[in-house]
C-alpha cells in the first residue's frame, strides 16, 4: 500500500476494522474468482474458435473437392464435343446444295446428346450455337448465334478464351430457377473462325447441393476469379460481388476477421485449381453462443459462491472485531485509569485471548505499581522540601552574607567585600521568590553576577563578551539557564593558564524565536554525535546541561532546548532556543 495514492489510502484509515477486514477478505476471494471465470470464458472462446476454424478448413477444403470434380466432369464431356471431328463436319457442311443432308447432321447431334443428358442426369441442357446459315435450327439442341446471344454473359464470357471452357451463373428470374452455364468456343483447327458456341446449363441448385448442409449454420459462397459469387443460398447474391468490405486476399487458402450483414464473421477461404474460391462466413454469435452460455453458468456459480463466501466473511469478520472491540475497551479503562477489568468477558485461549490475559494482568500491576510509586513520589518530595527548605533559607543567607561583607569592610578587603556582594546578589534573584522563570534581563545580570564572583579567583584569564539585543530583554527564560554553561566552560574547557578562556554570550531574535548561545575558545570536546548532549551523568557540568535542556523542553515544548556543536582544540557553541513571546 506504500505505492498507493494518499487520497485512496486516507478513507480507509477511518473505516472500522470490522469493514477492513471485510473488504480485504471479499476482494482477495472475488478477484481470483473473476479472474478463474475470465479464464474460463476466454479459455472456452479459444478452444471453440480453434475447433470452428479447424471444421470450417476441413469443410471448405471437401466443397472444393467435390467442386472440382463437378467442373472436371462438365470440362471433360465439353472437351469430348469439341475434340469431336464428326460434330465438327456436321456443324461446317454447306447445306444449301443439298438441304435433305442436315437430317444426318440431326441424328448424330441429338443421339451424342441425348446419350450425354441421360448419363449426367444433373445437366439441365445442351445447346450448340452455330455460325453455319446453311445448318436449320431445332430450337433445342442447335440454336443461332444472334445478338441476343451475343449480348449474354455466357458469350461475352469467351472472349480471350482460346477454346477453353467458362463458367458463368445466370440469376434466377421469375419464371426460370438460376443456371450454372459451361460455355465453350468451338474452334477446334480453326481459331479465327469458330463454328459455333458449346453451353452447357446446370442448375446452381444442384451445384449449391455440394454445400447445402454445411450452410445450415454458416454463409456458404463459390466465387470466381473476379470475386463474383457463383453459387450461394441467397440467390440474390448471385453474380454480384462477394458482400464484404475488402477483397479476398490473394493466398491460395487463409482465413480473416470482417463484417458481414452488420455482424462480425470469421472467414475461411479455400481456391480450387480453377480459380474459384469456396468461402465460409461464420457469425462468431454463433460458435461462441457455447461459450457465452458456459459463461453464464460459470458465472451464476461464482456469485453464489461470493455470497456464501461474503456471508462467512462478514461472520468470521465480525467475530474476531468484536474480541479486538473487547481489548480496545479495556485498554480505554486503562487509559482512565480504570484498571479494574473484572467485567470484561474471556476472550478465549487464542492470540487475542492471550493479549486480553495479558492487559488484565498489566492492569492489575499499573495499580499496585501507581500506588507505590504515587506515596513514594509524596514521601520523597516531602523530604527534599525539607531539606531545601534546611538548606536554603534566605532570610539566614542573606544576613550570614552581610555579616561576612561587614567583617570583610573592617579587615579592609575590598575583593572579598565585592565578592560577598555579588554572592548575595546572586542568591537574591536566583532563588527569586521560588519561582521557576524569571526575565531574560534577570537571567543576565544572576550569570554577570556568577562572573564577578568567578573573575576574583581567575582574574584577566576569565574574559566575558556581552552581544545582547535589548528587545529580548524582557522576556521569560527557565531560571539557571546560561550560568550552568559558564561554569562549564570554566571548569572544562580552560586548557592554557597563561592564556585563558574568552567567553562570548550572545541573545538575539531569530524569526518567532529567541536563541541564546555560549560561545569560548577552550579546549572544546570529541562530540559522538553531532549536537548530542554529554550523556553522563556523574559530573556536576553533564548534569546541569542536561537539567537546563529538560527543563525548557518540559516549560516550552520538545521543540525547543539545548544543542552543542564542538570541535576538539578549537572551543564550544552552547545554542539554547527558546520561543520568543
Amino acid at each position: 500500500m506504500g505505492n498507493m495514492p494518499g487520497w485512496l489510502i486516507k478513507p480507509l484509515y477511518n473505516w472500522r476494522l470490522r469493514e477492513k477486514l471485510f473488504v480485504m477478505f471479499l476482494l482477495g476471494g472475488i478477484l481470483p474468482l473473476l479472474f478463474f471465470v475470465l479464464y474460463s470464458y476466454s479459455t472456452i472462446r479459444g478452444e471453440l474458435s480453434s475447433q470452428m476454424v479447424a471444421n470450417t478448413r476441413s469443410t471448405v477444403a471437401q466443397i472444393n473437392a467435390n467442386l472440382e470434380s463437378k467442373l472436371e466432369t462438365y470440362t471433360k464431356l465439353s472437351a469430348t464435343l469439341y475434340l469431336d471431328s464428326t460434330l465438327r463436319a456436321y456443324l461446317t457442311n454447306d447445306y444449301s446444295k443439298d438441304p435433305s443432308l442436315f437430317v444426318d447432321a440431326y441424328k448424330y447431334i441429338n443421339n451424342a446428346f441425348v446419350n450425354m443428358l441421360t448419363t449426367n442426369p444433373d445437366i439441365d441442357s445442351m445447346t450448340i450455337y452455330r455460325s453455319n446459315e446453311t445448318l436449320p435450327v431445332d430450337d433445342m439442341f442447335i440454336k443461332r448465334m444472334d445478338e441476343n446471344f451475343r449480348e449474354t454473359l455466357a458469350y461475352q464470357s469467351l472472349s480471350g478464351s482460346f477454346g477453353n471452357v467458362r463458367f458463368v451463373t445466370s440469376p434466377s428470374e421469375p419464371d426460370m430457377p438460376a443456371v450454372f452455364t459451361l460455355s465453350r468456343m468451338l474452334n477446334i483447327n480453326s481459331m479465327s473462325n469458330p463454328y459455333g458456341v458449346l453451353t452447357i446449363n446446370i442448375l446452381e441448385s444442384d451445384i449449391f447441393r455440394l454445400m447445402e448442409k454445411e450452410s445450415m449454420d454458416k454463409t456458404v459462397l463459390i466465387v470466381n476469379e473476379q470475386g463474383t459469387v457463383m453459387s450461394a443460398r441467397d440467390k440474390t447474391l448471385l453474380n454480384q460481388p462477394i458482400p464484404l468490405p475488402d477483397e479476398l486476399p490473394g493466398d491460395p487458402a487463409g482465413q480473416f476477421d470482417s463484417i458481414y450483414d452488420g455482424k462480425q464473421v470469421l472467414v475461411v477461404y479455400n481456391t480450387t485449381k480453377f480459380g474459384w474460391k469456396s468461402v465460409a462466413l461464420i457469425p462468431y454469435g454463433s460458435f461462441l453462443s457455447k461459450a457465452n452460455a458456459a459463461a453464464k453458468r460459470i458465472l451464476a456459480y461464482a456469485l453464489a459462491s461470493v455470497t456464501v463466501m461474503a456471508l462467512l466473511i462478514y461472520i468470521a469478520a465480525r467475530l474476531f472485531t468484536k474480541r479486538v472491540e473487547s481489548l480496545v475497551g479495556m485498554m480505554r479503562q486503562i487509559e482512565k485509569e480504570e484498571f479494574e477489568l473484572g467485567d470484561i468477558r474471556p476472550l478465549g485461549r487464542d492470540e487475542i485471548g492471550q493479549v486480553g490475559n495479558a492487559l488484565r494482568r498489566l492492569s492489575q500491576r499499573l495499580s499496585t505499581l501507581i500506588s507505590d510509586v504515587y506515596k513514594k513520589e509524596i514521601d520523597k518530595r516531602e523530604a527534599e522540601l525539607n531539606v531545601l527548605q534546611a538548606q536554603i533559607n534566605p532570610h539566614f543567607l542573606y544576613n550570614s552574607l552581610a555579616s561576612i561583607s561587614s567583617l570583610a569592610i573592617r579587615n579592609a578587603d575590598p575583593r572579598m567585600n565585592k565578592m560577598v556582594t555579588d554572592l548575595a546578589k546572586f542568591y537574591r534573584i536566583s532563588l527569586n521568590k521560588g519561582k521557576n522563570t524569571l526575565s531574560i534581563h534577570e537571567e543576565i545580570q544572576l550569570t554577570q553576577y556568577y562572573v564577578s564572583i568567578q573573575q576574583v579567583r581567575f582574574a584577566n584569564l576569565l574574559r566575558v563578551h556581552y552581544d545582547i539585543d535589548e528587545s529580548v530583554l524582557p522576556c521569560p527564560i527557565v531560571k539557571l539557564t546560561l550560568q550552568p554553561f559558564v561554569e562549564n566552560c570554566i571548569n572544562h574547557a580552560i586548557w592554557d593558564q597563561e592564556l585563558g578562556i574568552n567567553i562570548i554570550i550572545r541573545a538575539y531574535r531569530d524569526r518567532q524565536d529567541i536563541v541564546l548561545s555560549v560561545v569560548d575558545d577552550g579546549m572544546g570536546m570529541r562530540m559522538a554525535s553531532g549536537r548530542e548532549l554529554p550523556q553522563s551523568g556523574d559530573t556536576l557540568s553533564g548534569y546541569g546541561i542536561r537539567n537546563v535542556d529538560n527543563r525548557i523542553k518540559l516549560l516550552f515544548g520538545d521543540s525547543y532546548g539545548v544543542s552543542i556543536f564542538s570541535r576538539l582544540g578549537i572551543g564550544t557553541t552552547v545554542s539554547i532556543r527558546i520561543p520568543g513571546r
